[in-house]
């Protein structure tokens, strides 16, 4: 039984953290397009780059960057210009800070 416990906590724990993307070459193959901004509370949504893919599962700003399209839950594309963005993000420097600061966005990362 206390194996199960662990292994459940350790399985939903891998499940819970973050998402798999694939950054584009161009606009039309992407689903979502984002901006980088500037200041973190110009962000809809804060973002953690994780450095493993086991770490990739859900939409709270955790993202595992992957090396082929077909491996990515969401594709995105860089834009150069805020107004033609769907999705203004900010990249912070630890973790604890990743997340939704307008969840009105947050059916674009689904």
């Amino acid at each position: 039984m206390r194996q199960l416990f662990i292994f459940l906590l350790i399985f939903l724990g891998l499940q819970l953290n973050a998402q798999k993307v694939f950054s584009v070459q161009y606009s039309s193959q992407a689903d979502v397009k984002v901006f980088v901004t500037q200041y973190e509370s110009q962000a809809d949504l804060k973002v953690y780059k994780v450095e493993y893919e086991s770490q990739a599962g859900n939409n709270e700003g955790k993202w595992f960057f992957t090396q082929y399209e077909s491996q990515a839950k969401k594709k995105i594309f860089f834009v150069e210009y805020e107004s033609q963005a769907d999705l203004k993000i900010f990249f912070v420097k630890y973790e604890s800070q990743a997340g939704w600061a307008r969840n009105d966005k947050k059916q674009l990362m689904y």
